[in-house]
């Protein structure tokens, strides 16, 4: 049964997982929320799970107590001399990279390279994260986008939001440039016959704390929110597990089957035609080549 046949057929959940034995699988932002529960399952069903986080303190008390092989490793997104060091760091091939870390609605700051924020921890460390490992991918990559793309927009002219910067247009187009950089990245992979598949999924409504760093009152109001009409984060997981391990096409996105996208078992779902403007696609990764350095080596890898 295909891929969607089978989510017609059936609420997916990881007892439906097929066994990820001997497989190795990088986790961003590994140490909380989705990614600490996509890693749960995931070491479960038998990966080698690298837990990739910014505090490895922090990484190591969040997995202690968790069942499976996983290995913390430290990566901040917003440095790209740690983003080279953890690819430097990393030993043998790798089955899957899920590009999960980011954050949200922050207050205006810059990375330690001059990046605004959201821009350059969401999309542009994953950017270069993802040119680093990807000769030694050997199945897909899989990026954390959010219904937040929907309000989001390219600013070209000011992609650093110098001029005027508003905190949730910025995450806005940070998770728009995840999907964007996700087509851009199959589109160049069937180019070069790479059997390699970019895929994005989004949790829906998830209660974690991507709510609680905006610094503002906003904090309070999504926390309680969290209490009323967000779902787990072990539900939100589900999204993510569903693309790393079922059989889906490149460019696929996957997403909540409820009212919204807001919460539910995971299923196909569509993005905004912005996100699938293959000339902002392009002019974007054009662009993250110059400002993060790092060139995609996009040879056939007949071998794998």
């Amino acid at each position: 049964m295909s891929a969607v046949a089978m989510i017609r057929a059936m609420r997916w959940t990881t007892a439906q997982m097929a066994s990820q034995d001997g497989r190795t699988i990088v986790v961003t932002g590994a140490n909380s929320g989705i990614g600490l529960e996509a890693a749960r399952a995931l070491a479960i069903s038998g990966a080698h799970v690298v837990v990739a986080c910014r505090d490895t303190a922090k990484g190591e008390r969040a997995v202690a107590e968790l069942e499976g092989d996983l290995d913390v490793r430290r990566l901040d997104l917003a440095d790209l001399s740690s983003v080279h060091a953890f690819a430097d760091d990393l030993d043998g091939d790798i089955d899957v990279l899920i590009n999960n870390a980011g954050v949200m609605a922050v207050p205006r700051a810059k990375t330690a390279d001059g990046f605004e924020l959201q821009l350059g921890t969401n999309h542009l460390g994953h950017f270069a994260l993802t040119g680093l490992l990807l000769p030694r991918i050997r199945d897909r990559v899989v990026t954390i986008a959010s219904g937040a793309h929907r309000f989001g927009r390219m600013n070209f002219g000011d992609l650093q939001s110098e001029r005027h910067y508003q905190r949730w247009l910025a995450y806005g187009q940070s998770k728009l440039a995840n999907l964007l950089f996700m087509g851009e990245l199959q589109r160049r992979l069937d180019a070069a016959g790479s059997p390699l598949r970019s895929v994005a999924a989004h949790p829906g409504y998830a209660a974690t704390n991507l709510q609680s760093h905006t610094q503002s009152i906003q904090d309070q109001l999504m926390g309680m929110a969290n209490q009323v009409v967000a779902q787990s984060a072990r539900m939100g997981a589900l999204p993510t597990l569903f693309a790393v391990t079922e059989d889906i096409p490149g460019g696929s996105y996957v997403g909540p089957d409820g009212l919204f996208e807001q919460r539910g078992h995971p299923k196909l779902v569509g993005m905004s035609g912005a996100a699938k403007n293959a000339g902002d696609a392009r002019r974007l990764w054009e662009r993250s080549e110059e400002l993060t350095g790092v060139r995609y080596s996009l040879a056939p890898a007949a071998a794998r």
